[in-house]
């Protein structure tokens, strides 16, 4: 906490510094009104634009908007929304002056709730600075509420599948999603975690609640200059809902298949005049299509709202998860001539001991408060803590033995582990002009602290016994399988601390309405603590091998940027991240972070009054430090020893992401999506235990796509019917491991899958205040793998039904 409070009276004074006299930025003035609907409420998430330069901003759920930096005259405001009438008025800008203009719309709050909005033109909040869609030069994806509600979507995997160039690629034991995008892979870590929630890094442990988020944000490349030891693919950032001054809510039931049953609430209202709530909670339970496996789950989030007065807001957030389900590992893989060869069993075959268990507590707690000390400069600070605790029990995995004819010796393995992640976070929004140049100016610090605890255990598997029992997965009826629950006596405790570091400095210069530069640095330090290991049977403490790492890296971004119109943005940019190694060179140093560097150029266009948006990028990303085993030591010896490494091996990644999505009126939407990546090792040392020069990594498939579309029918005889359908096709992909030199036995670790589509049909229908929504998924029933390394081999879900009965007041 003496760091997050070091950092912020930096910042502060820092503020201070830039704000003591007076700026140039007085020298312009600023549009704030309201939108309300013709029954007197707040009217969100409606496009507010000046016609004559290129300027605009959505309302926010009070239906209030705010546009600063604006060069005194005359201009016309214009207020749209789907399926209404534009309204425009006549203002005129003062110097230093704030215009007040208000609109009210010619609709009641309940014809728009009617009214599906993706929101495309919001800004992304991930970015920390609020920068407009166009100004933003990285390509983007927001999934937003409307799509996620449509789509019934539970796990963060069903979301992501709806941003081009995502892939949902591995399923470890069952237990957590792993993605993919620009050939770079992240999951559930929370020192180098690149999955956020609200801003803040997650450890989405158990799987995150989907079906209760405003949204879900992707940025894609690096994004190291904001947060950085992140993935140079993707990071990830799930939006809960907040707060509203408005009293209101719905209640949902949703069954399907495989005995699901899914009660979720959503209540929000004001409990003072300044002070608003939230909570949103569901429980879910079913089984599934893989035997034995079930899940039982709690998930609460609520939330309070308090404004201090005209320009500070204080937003209290919490969490509550409680998963307990069922691990699994999928249907395993044969050991055939030491090839792993996937075993053709049914889809629902599970291998797993029929009492593993695998229980996830997770709680986090949030402070974020935001000040505006006038219409051009804002302070936040956010503080965050989340604790997440699994205890786990069953087999090990099936890591190259299973025989070939299908036997499996199986052992258990006993787990308990918890993390606790501690996040400060503050900064500073400014925007002021030098001259006729504008800038929107964000610098700050974050502080990210986590400690990771885990228990070993020993298992007691009966006298004279050194595993649990043999079964075969081709034929279970083959052994007769144990069903006992072996004693697991805890023997060692390890506790490992991590802190990562930095400060940033961006600004967006707009040196013309067409012409902007983008530019920014990151200084960022990672520390990893030696870790403490407890023998629980002596409490005696001792030291891990591998001792306190400190880490450091400058992370810069810079980019071009060429709007000819209002409506596109041409773009292209430089930026880098760094990736940790373990190790030392020759000379026995510890190895320092291997720099990425990428550069993106790509277009974005927002057609039909932001109706629409088109975008386009294309990438080149490489690891020339790529860190591999040396051939020689330092005295021109063979090295045989994997942890000394030196800076000689590169990796390449090249592709396209395209997006098409819109809602063209109140009732039609569709978002779509193509990606195509080439992520391949480009050069090696040519040792033993080096990567193959020219093959593909694994868990890239080098095409993916996606489309979606809603339509909600508006005549008279068909009113408040809604029909939708989804097609996600993931590429041609290798699983598995990637082959080395010389590696022993000489066979190949690559499992090679196919492409895959599978479609989803949804149909739904309301009346007033009550609505049903149906979809029956993967309608072909097809079958293919999600696989992590070369054990755990899980078939996609076959067909199923769901359906979500809705009532909202």
């Amino acid at each position: 906490m003496k760091d997050i409070y070091f950092i912020s009276i930096w910042w502060l004074s820092l503020f201070m510094l830039l704000t003591s006299g007076k700026t140039l930025a007085q020298t312009q003035g600023v549009i704030s009104g309201t939108v309300k609907t013709s029954d007197g409420n707040s009217a969100s998430f409606v496009n507010v634009n000046l016609k004559e330069v290129r300027k605009g901003t959505v309302t926010a759920e009070d239906g209030t908007y705010l546009l600063k930096g604006i060069n005194p005259g005359t201009y016309t405001l214009q207020v749209t929304f789907v399926g209404l009438q534009t309204q425009e008025k006549t203002i005129t800008v003062q110097a230093g002056q704030t215009t007040q203009t208000d609109f009210a719309l010619a609709e009641s709050t309940a014809q728009i709730n009617e009214v599906e909005v993706i929101g495309n033109n919001k800004a992304v909040t991930l970015g920390k600075a609020s920068i407009a869609p166009l100004d933003l030069p990285q390509m983007t994806g927001v999934v937003s509420s409307v799509i996620i509600t449509n789509q019934q979507a539970s796990r963060l995997g069903d979301v992501l599948k709806n941003v081009s160039g995502v892939s949902l690629t591995q399923q470890r034991g069952g237990v957590a999603e792993t993605f993919s995008a620009r050939g770079y892979s992240i999951g559930i870590a929370g020192a180098g975690g690149s999955i956020f929630k609200n801003g803040v890094v997650s450890n989405t442990m158990g799987f995150p609640e989907a079906s209760t988020l405003e949204s879900v944000e992707v940025l894609k490349g690096s994004s190291a200059l904001l947060y950085g030891n992140v993935s140079g693919g993707l990071i990830i950032n799930m939006v809960t809902k907040k707060p509203k001054f408005e009293r209101g809510g719905e209640v949902s039931m949703r069954v399907g298949s495989y005995g699901l049953i899914k009660p979720i609430v959503d209540l929000y209202g004001p409990l003072a005049k300044n002070l608003a709530f939230r909570v949103v909670g569901t429980y879910e339970k079913a089984n599934s299509y893989r035997d034995v496996v079930k899940t039982n789950r709690v998930y609460v989030n609520p939330s309070l709202l308090y404004k201090l007065g005209q320009k500070t807001t204080i937003l209290l957030q919490g969490d509550y998860l409680k998963s307990n389900f069922t691990p699994d590992n999928g249907i395993g893989s044969l050991n055939l001539n030491q090839d792993a060869i996937i075993p053709d069993v049914p889809r629902s075959r599970f291998i797993n001991t029929p009492w593993a268990y695998n229980n996830v507590k997770q709680t986090s707690l949030s402070t974020n408060i935001d000040h505006a000390f006038n219409n051009n400069w804002k302070l936040t600070a956010i503080a965050s803590v989340q604790g997440t605790d699994v205890s786990a029990y069953g087999s090990g995995v099936p890591n190259n033995t299973v025989s070939a004819t299908g036997d499996w010796t199986r052992t258990l393995s006993r787990t308990m582990t918890s993390e606790a992640d501690y996040t400060g976070q503050v900064n500073l929004n400014g925007r002021f002009t030098t001259g006729a140049i504008g800038h929107q100016l964000l610098v700050g610090s974050d502080l990210v602290g986590i400690v990771s605890k885990s228990t070993a255990f020993t298992v007691n598997y009966g006298a004279g016994k050194t595993n649990y029992d043999i079964i075969n997965i081709l034929n279970p009826s083959l052994y007769e399988a144990r069903t006992d629950i072996p004693d697991a006596n805890a023997i060692t405790r390890t506790m490992s601390p991590s802190k990562r570091l930095g400060f940033y400095a961006q600004d967006l210069i707009s040196l013309s309405n067409k012409i902007k530069i983008l530019a920014g640095v990151r200084w960022s330090q990672q520390k990893t603590v030696q870790t403490t290991i407890l023998n629980l049977r002596t409490q005696v403490e001792t030291r891990g091998a591998a001792e306190t790492k400190t880490d450091a890296a400058l992370s810069p971004k810079v980019a071009l940027m060429y709007q000819p119109t209002k409506n596109t943005s041409f773009f292209g940019s430089y930026s880098n991240n760094f990736t940790i190694n373990t190790g030392v060179d020759i000379y026995g140093q510890i190895l320092k972070p291997s720099i990425v560097d990428q550069f993106e150029v790509g277009v974005k266009n927002e057609l039909f009054n932001g109706r629409i948006m088109a975008n386009v990028g294309v990438y080149h990303i490489v690891n020339s430090n790529f860190a591999q085993m040396a051939p020689l030591k330092a005295d021109g010896t063979a090295n045989a020893d994997a942890n000394v490494k030196e800076f000689t091996g590169q990796t390449t990644s090249d592709g396209l992401e395209v997006d098409l999505t819109g809602n063209l009126s109140r009732n039609f939407f569709f978002i779509t999506g193509y990606g195509y990546n080439y992520m391949r090792y480009t050069k090696t040392s040519l040792v033993k235990g080096s990567p193959i020069e020219g093959e593909r990594l694994t868990n890239n498939p080098a095409h993916t796509a996606n489309a979606t579309i809603f339509y909600t029918f508006d005549l008279p005889q068909l009113r408040g019917l809604k029909l939708g359908a989804s097609a996600f096709y993931t590429g041609a992909r290798y699983g598995g491991n990637n082959n080395t030199y010389a590696q022993t036995p000489a066979f190949s670790r690559l499992i090679p899958l196919t492409g895959f589509t599978t479609f989803d049909l949804s149909a739904g229908y309301t009346y007033r205040k009550i609505s049903i929504l149906a979809k029956l998924s993967n309608i072909t029933n097809t079958l293919n793998y999600l696989i992590h390394d070369r054990y755990s081999i899980m078939p996609i879900p076959p067909r199923q039904f769901v359906t979500t009965l809705s009532y909202r007041f």
